[in-house]
């Protein structure tokens, strides 16, 4: 039986994550055979999505950040592996499920805060925000493991994206995040870290975040980190299993306060990093990573796949302005940011009229 639609107008946002540690041993065949973790905290950027019903017979599918729009005529019978793939996937999906198999006459409007490849799980973040906002508007009642999973399902497998899972979990769940992978697909544990505050705020104190000026494509670097767990290529397991190690001892700091010693962590961990790929770092990356140690960072390395994208630091906060500034100043944009406890969001334009009083059904 289809679901009445609830809202003609709805907004959703998810929050990007910086991957701290573990990165890499969320991907199959890894973490299925060994079992992956990762470390992860949300930041305050966002992918943001924004439904609104037509009474036309169209839908129009708009990516405002990259300036791709696209006008489809209602019905199902599009290609998904087109245009705006995560757009079509989505609703796709919805109106399979939820909609009677029927198409809906509405305008899709995402954007996204930072460049596309960033490397801080933008694009799951906005499949995540496109699921939340078809789900209030149709008032399905999916909590945060029901929406990961199936952004992963639409990513992964409907799509057949390469990469892992951490993302999907980071956005949909919010905050700091300890996430288990178990063996053989057995399922995803999400562990909330309850910290002191004052530990928190020192650790967002330390953090420095800075685009290196170029995005990069993730799945080509991912490719390569899974061609060397399919032949089992000793360095590249080594590497791996040496990153799982680093993200539970980094969880084990971080709970403790010890943002010091974290950041040691951290430098280890992008070493091992390195070794899953060589085109996890390039000439750029190393570049800042140089600038931000001689202004006088603890340790750095790339969020999400590498190749470019968003580079993490931790520093003494005393020096964090110095550092910013030294980055900048080489062709860096680096800032300051703020952490978030919050997952996805998903909520009815106010101005909007309610669809009930409207008489629209599915």
């Amino acid at each position: 039986m289809p679901y009445q639609i609830r809202y003609n107008q709805v907004r959703a946002r998810a929050p990007l994550r910086l991957g701290l540690g573990g990165g890499g041993t969320d991907l199959s065949p890894y973490s299925c055979e060994f079992g992956g973790a990762v470390l992860n905290a949300t930041i305050d950027r966002y992918a943001i999505a924004h439904l609104s019903l037509r009474d036309d017979d169209q839908i129009v599918l708009r990516a405002d950040d990259i300036g791709r729009a696209e006008h489809l005529p209602l019905h199902l019978d599009f290609p998904l592996r087109e245009g705006l793939w995560l757009h079509r996937a989505v609703y796709m999906h919805f109106m399979t499920h939820y909609n009677d198999g029927q198409p809906l006459a509405v305008t899709i409007t995402t954007s996204n805060d930072v460049p596309a490849g960033s490397g801080l799980g933008a694009s799951s973040a906005l499949v995540v925000a496109l699921i939340e906002a078809f789900a209030v508007m149709f008032d399905v009642p999916l909590g945060p493991y029901d929406i990961a999973q199936l952004a992963f399902s639409i990513e992964r497998i409907e799509l057949g994206l390469l990469g892992g899972k951490q993302d999907q979990y980071a956005a949909a769940f919010g905050g700091i995040n300890f996430i288990e992978f178990l063996k053989d697909d057995a399922g995803v544990i999400v562990n909330p870290l309850r910290m002191r505050r004052d530990y928190i705020n020192e650790f967002e104190s330390s953090l420095v975040i800075c685009f290196s000026g170029q995005s990069r494509e993730s799945a080509d670097i991912i490719a390569q980190q899974v061609g060397g767990l399919k032949t089992m290529s000793d360095a590249t397991m080594t590497a791996m299993h040496e990153i799982k190690v680093q993200a539970q001892q980094m969880k084990t700091d971080l709970l403790s306060g010890r943002i010091r010693d974290m950041a040691e962590i951290l430098r280890r961990s992008w070493q091992s990093k390195k070794a899953t790929a060589t085109s996890v770092s390039n000439s750029n990356v190393e570049r800042l990573l140089d600038v931000s140690m001689e202004a006088g960072a603890w340790a750095g390395k790339v969020s999400g796949a590498g190749g470019g994208g968003f580079i993490m630091l931790l520093t003494d906060p005393v020096r964090r302005n110095k550092i910013i500034g030294a980055l900048n100043e080489v062709g860096g944009e680096a800032s300051a940011v703020k952490l978030t406890f919050t997952g996805v969001e998903g909520w009815p334009v106010p101005s909007a009229v309610n669809s009930r009083d409207l008489g629209l059904r599915r």
